[in-house]
């Protein structure tokens, strides 16, 4: 029997895709989505042509899109200004983009298949899950990377979640595709579904292997969520108060790492009062602690950087030092992975940033590998609210740190500000998306927020600690650093490449022999 894609086929397969949502945070259902892929796998093999494959893929792709990113409308409608018509039609023009990929996977898949003279077995279990990891690993650096709810993250608390140390989060979409593909061939073959219990009890013996080992004692930290609402934020009647707000939290107590959010302190460092960044600086020095601040920095005229300031009473020898307008004295990160649209300006497309009023919309880029920065027995590596989205280049850093001879981190501390999503479902998305950054690593990862959630989460990605969302608070923890290297950190994605590549290498094997035996 073979499936004609109709009208009606197209919204269910989009509701399909919706419905995949589910699986990921705040919802956690990650059964569902190997079910979600097992429905489109078993219509790819019930579908004979190309057109069909990619009408079924895209309309799958487009329902979880955009279902799964809506709140992009909260950030460029209620708190950017663009008129609503054109901030939906912007939304649905991207989740149609982003469900290019999946029709991307189903097409050539379907494609391979015919060509190939693949079995339904080769094709559920080596074409599809191959063909749809590759999809999402285009997805996550193509035009910069949009790789938000690939399917991996969906495992953060699964068993396949024991994967992700050795494959990375494509290599957990791959894995969730193969599961689907074998549940796809039921009720005809029994032996792919025993299979696909197989690869769920080794991934949840592999999440109970220790890649990484503690190093040194654990620190003090001081996590901070002012709770600054967006609208606020670069408002100037209320400066004032978001300056004396994150200058109080920072001096109410000492801690080993007292960290803030992503631009916590929202003026550029020439623009604060001469005296703010010699107070925290004074602070950082009497107190012993070591403090990681939030602002903008600037280098010259239009060269802004989103960034990270280090205070330590290693490097404040006094306040004059900290005055330095740059900064140049104290240790710096500044962000490398900018946000098309809110940090940089892709090229003919300032007219559509015009339309939006966000402030500092054209930050310069860090340094690919930047070191991380001391405290005590810790080495504390940053990055910045979307960054860490990008697990390779975490990895990345993480290896090449050492290679140019820098202490390798031991803790990852991701400082964001994701007000402009609003109480949405991004905020409970973006701790899942740091959740396996600590599991790929096997390093602690410490979340500073604006508005949610602030969060520190252990190297096997449990939260441990967590303020509410939409709160002012601070969240007090002891964190142990971990050293050591996962094979994701060795290899990042070329594992994954590795794994497509032969399962293609594979199916092509098969079909050649299934095509002498039929001659």
């Amino acid at each position: 029997m073979t499936l004609r894609v109709t009208s009606i086929q197209l919204p269910l397969a989009a509701l399909l895709g919706a419905i995949n949502v589910l699986a990921f945070a705040p919802f956690g259902a990650w059964p569902i989505q190997l079910l979600t892929l097992a429905i489109l796998m078993w219509g790819l093999l019930k579908t004979d042509t190309v057109k069909q494959a990619v009408l079924l893929g895209w309309a799958f792709g487009f329902g979880w899109s955009v279902c799964g990113v809506y709140w992009l409308y909260i950030s460029m409608h209620v708190y950017g200004g663009m008129p609503s018509w054109i901030t939906a039609l912007a939304v649905v023009l991207l989740a149609l983009f982003v469900g290019l990929h999946a029709a991307a996977a189903t097409g050539l898949t379907v494609w391979l298949r015919r060509r190939w003279d693949a079995s339904a077995l080769m094709t559920a279990v080596t074409i599809f899950p191959a063909l749809w990891a590759l999809s999402e690993w285009v997805r996550g650096w193509i035009f910069t990377g949009f790789p938000w709810l690939v399917s991996g993250y969906a495992h953060t608390a699964s068993p396949l979640a024991g994967y992700a140390p050795i494959v990375g989060v494509y290599g957990v979409g791959l894995i969730a595709a193969l599961i689907g593909g074998c549940l796809a061939l039921l009720p005809q073959k029994k032996l792919p579904a025993c299979a696909a219990i197989g690869v769920l009890l080794l991934g949840f013996g592999l999440h109970h292997i220790n890649w990484t080992k503690p190093n040194g004692q654990p620190i003090s930290v001081r996590l901070l969520q002012g709770n600054v609402a967006q609208e606020m934020k670069f408002d100037p009647s209320k400066i004032d108060h978001t300056l004396a707000l994150y200058k109080d939290m920072i001096s109410a107590a000492p801690a080993d790492l007292i960290a803030t959010p992503e631009t916590a302190i929202p003026l550029l460092q020439t623009q604060l009062p001469p005296e703010y960044i010699p107070a925290i600086a004074q602070f950082a020095q009497q107190s012993g602690s070591t403090i990681a601040l939030g602002i903008p920095l600037t280098d010259g005229p239009n060269l802004y950087a989103n960034s990270v300031l280090g205070f330590s009473p290693a490097t404040v020898a006094n306040t004059a030092d900290a005055a330095d307008a740059n900064g140049s004295r104290l240790y710096r990160y500044d962000k490398h992975h900018l946000v098309p649209f809110g940090e940089f300006i892709p090229y003919g497309f300032h007219w559509f940033v015009a339309l939006m009023n966000i402030p500092l919309g054209d930050f310069t880029r860090g340094a690919v590998v930047q070191p991380p920065f001391a405290v005590k027995d810790q080495w504390v590596l940053p990055n910045i609210c979307y960054e860490d989205l990008f697990g390779e280049e975490i990895a990345a850093q993480l290896s090449a740190t050492r290679a140019a001879g820098h202490p390798a981190a031991t803790v990852l501390l991701n400082m964001s500000n994701i007000a402009w999503f609003g109480d949405s479902i991004a905020l409970p998305q973006h701790l899942q998306i740091s959740q396996m950054r600590s599991i790929e690593s096997g390093r602690p990862m410490l979340r500073a927020t604006n508005t949610g959630t602030t969060a520190v989460i252990d190297p096997h990605g449990n939260v441990t600690a967590y303020l509410p969302p939409l709160t002012s608070g601070v969240l007090a923890a002891s964190v142990q650093g971990f050293t050591g290297n996962t094979p994701y950190i060795l290899l990042g994605n070329r594992l994954l490449l590795m794994l497509a590549t032969l399962l293609l290498a594979a199916a092509r094997i098969s079909g050649r022999k299934r095509q002498s035996r039929k001659n």
